[in-house]
This record gives C-alpha cells, sequence and structure tokens, in this order.
C-alpha cells in the first residue's frame, strides 16, 4: 500500500489515511491541544508522510512512526507557544442519552461526575486513557510512540490510572468505582 500511494495511487493513499487518521486526531488530542492546534498537527503530521514516504522502510510500523511524528509535532507546537490548553471539548465524555427524561438527568449528572474526575487525574494518564478509550484500537507500539512510554508499562500504567480514576471523590461520591 505504501508503495502504491507512494506512485500516485489515490485509493492507497486514501486507505492510509482512513486506517491512521484516527491514531493521528487520538495523538494530537492526547496532548490537550485545541481542536485548531490538533487539526494543524494532523495536517502537518500527512504532509511530513507525503516527504516521507519513499523512505519508509517497514510498512508494518507505519502507525508507530505516524504516532511518533505526531506527537514530535504537539511538542513542538506546545514548545512554540510555550503553554498547554484544555481542550475545553466534553463531547469526548459524553454518552448516547435514552429518550426518558429520568435517564437523561442521571446520564448527564454521572458524565459530569467521569469528566471532573477524569480532570482530577494527572495528565499522562489522561493521554494514555484517551488513547486506550478512542473508538480507534490501537496498538500498543502505537500508543507507546503516541505518549512516549515504553511498550511494557502501558498495562501497568493503565491499571495505576484506572485506579487513580476510581479513587476521586467525584466517583465515589457518585457510586462509580
Amino acid at each position: 500500500m505504501i508503495s502504491a500511494a507512494n506512485e500516485g495511487d489515490e485509493a492507497a493513499w486514501g486507505a492510509i489515511v482512513d486506517r491512521f487518521a484516527g491514531l493521528v486526531w487520538a495523538t494530537a488530542r492526547a496532548h490537550r491541544l485545541a481542536p485548531a492546534e490538533a487539526a494543524d498537527v494532523a495536517q502537518t503530521t500527512w504532509l511530513r508522510l507525503v516527504e516521507n514516504l519513499d523512505r519508509i522502510n517497514d510498512p508494518e510500523r507505519l502507525g508507530a512512526w505516524l504516532a511518533t511524528t505526531a506527537r514530535r509535532e504537539c511538542l513542538r507546537l506546545i514548545r512554540l507557544h510555550s503553554r498547554e490548553a484544555p481542550t475545553g471539548d466534553d463531547s469526548l465524555f459524553e454518552a448516547p442519552l435514552d429518550d426518558r427524561a429520568e435517564q437523561r438527568v442521571i446520564a448527564s449528572e454521572r458524565n459530569a461526575a467521569v469528566r471532573r474526575a477524569f480532570a482530577r487525574i494527572n495528565e499522562r494518564c489522561q493521554a494514555l486513557l484517551r488513547l486506550l478509550a478512542a473508538p480507534e484500537s490501537f496498538s500498543y507500539d502505537e500508543i507507546a510512540s503516541a505518549t512516549g512510554m515504553a511498550i511494557g508499562a502501558i498495562g501497568p500504567t493503565r491499571a495505576r490510572c484506572l485506579d487513580q480514576l476510581r479513587r476521586t471523590p467525584e466517583l465515589a461520591a457518585f457510586g462509580i468505582g
């Protein structure tokens, strides 16, 4: 697929983008960039792939290459702006609501408690849990590249992060955890 895309095959390029767009976007969002900044990182990451497509030696590692490139672009952007800005996008945590008013209120309160609890855990845990909870399924190689974490540390770190999330007062008070 990589060599076909490198030769100008639009279908191959489309397949690559379809397969990895979620990973690139999730990597940018894991760095708590504003939506416009995350879009810039994603666009720059795809540009870097176009510039380096002929240098990709191991097609199996394309996801890890994209995650690493997106992470580096995020860090470059953060360094340029010298700050991190929360996204303010609460829709990432919204669950579909039932039609009944009571269930909508309960779900809304539960979601608000989860958002508050999530905001209390450390940023490294937030980044890891965002990638693990993304609609796309990412390999540990891709997650390791996106977070800068060793592959062997992902599982234990996830367990610690979930434990940290469960112990927050918001979830304990709501009976979650």
